[in-house]
């Protein structure tokens, strides 16, 4: 038996149309290692589109891919993930099936309050696949609680699970603040575990669970990937082998300058002298420290000029650890504070701190409401980071 697990490909993802192509055509490669590969069928576990309605562009594109599979005689197994998931139950993926074009697993129905599912058959194969949808805000954790886990655990053969949702046990410690489930709110016993919406690539087994995947994002979905992970891939399970297949269109160079006590042309010459063949390649540039100079002043136009001059496919850059010396020793000019006199004229009418201390807390809670998510940051994280803070501000 051979099958493909992909998950996460997000597409129509990409703001910048360059990337929004290129991840398309990563989702095009797939499919072409696949059926050149002859897997008997492939698995998507959440997430093939980025939103719960794409556009007719993208949706054309997944047609017409999975109607080459569809001629192979290849199936396609998916479920919904937290992307595609429509709290109005209508997706694009309930098009796709009515078509004949893919298939969603997760099928069941309520009984004695228990959600029991009901397994696919492959009828290639024999493989018995089944799973469960993702969600936003992990509200698909009281689905598993429901769920009937004995019915599934006692069928027999060779049984595939779809899942798409974070693993406590795999969750990286960069992802500790990220809600997750246990593993034991899944079925035992089943053969593959076919994981998505952790950006991840991880493999494990785990007692009672035998090969818990996930694959990794098709094609990375953000700067902060694009940095971390370089590329993306998936999985083929192939006769109890387990093979990563990578997907890399285009090579990724990333560089970090430190700005530290450096003018802005220092900066932009550091740069430039950073990158040598970088011909159709993505290129990025994360600068950091405190600057001695305006921000601003960083030719970012004429970096960005050179390096398209060079032959890069694309140019990103990251200065969201950048400060500037002069931002830090601006002087506050004596006169009007309308935030002041409004803090002052209020603070006090709530018996809960003292006086002075509530107008500290205010201003703290001023700053931090105003703040804005980093570039390359995932909101998830940014929602981390801003309780935090929070948290810390009122002193909790």
């Amino acid at each position: 038996m051979r099958f493909a697990h992909m998950a996460d490909c997000h597409i129509g993802g990409w703001r910048d149309q360059k990337l929004n192509d290129l991840n398309t055509d990563a989702f095009f490669t797939a499919i072409d290692i696949c059926i050149k590969e002859k897997v008997d069928f492939i698995l998507i576990a959440g997430d093939l589109f980025n939103t719960a309605l794409p556009g007719i562009d993208k949706l054309k594109d997944v047609v017409k891919r999975f109607k080459d599979l569809k001629d192979k005689d290849i199936p396609v197994y998916l479920i919904p993930g937290s992307h595609d998931f429509s709290p109005s139950g209508k997706t694009m993926l309930d098009v796709l099936e009515e078509a004949g074009l893919c298939i969603n697993v997760v099928k069941g129905n309520i009984e004695n309050g228990k959600l029991k599912l009901k397994f696919t058959i492959d009828t290639r194969t024999g493989a018995k696949i089944t799973g469960m949808l993702g969600r936003r805000g992990m509200l698909e954790r009281s689905y598993y609680e429901d769920l009937d886990r004995n019915s599934l655990e006692y069928e027999q053969g060779f049984k595939i699970f779809l899942f798409h949702t974070s693993l406590s046990e795999l969750k990286p410690s960069s992802m500790d603040r990220m809600e997750s489930s246990p593993i034991s709110l899944l079925p035992k016993g089943f053969e593959y575990y076919a994981g998505g919406h952790v950006h991840i690539v991880e493999r494990k087994d785990l007692p009672g669970y035998k090969n818990v995947v996930y694959p990794g994002p098709l094609f990375p979905n953000n700067y902060h990937e694009l940095e971390e992970l370089k590329k993306g891939g998936f999985y083929i399970y192939d006769d109890g082998k387990i093979i990563r297949r990578d997907v890399e269109l285009k090579k990724v160079i990333d560089v970090c300058i430190e700005a530290t006590n450096k003018t802005p042309q220092s900066v932009a010459s550091e740069i430039l002298n950073s990158f040598s063949e970088i011909r159709d390649c993505i290129v990025m540039m994360k600068i950091q420290g405190t600057l001695d100079g305006k921000i601003s002043e960083i030719n970012f136009k004429m970096i960005f000029d050179r390096l398209y001059e060079k032959g890069a496919f694309f140019v990103m850059r990251n200065t969201s650890s950048l400060t500037s010396r002069e931002f830090e020793e601006v002087k506050i000019n004596p006169g009007v504070n309308v935030e002041e006199d409004l803090i002052d004229e209020h603070a006090g009418q709530m018996p809960l701190w003292k006086v002075d201390k509530e107008k500290e807390m205010i201003k703290a809670l001023m700053h931090l409401l105003g703040s804005e998510k980093k570039e390359g940051e995932k909101v998830y994280e940014f929602e981390s980071r801003l309780l935090k803070d929070l948290e810390k501000a009122l002193h909790l």
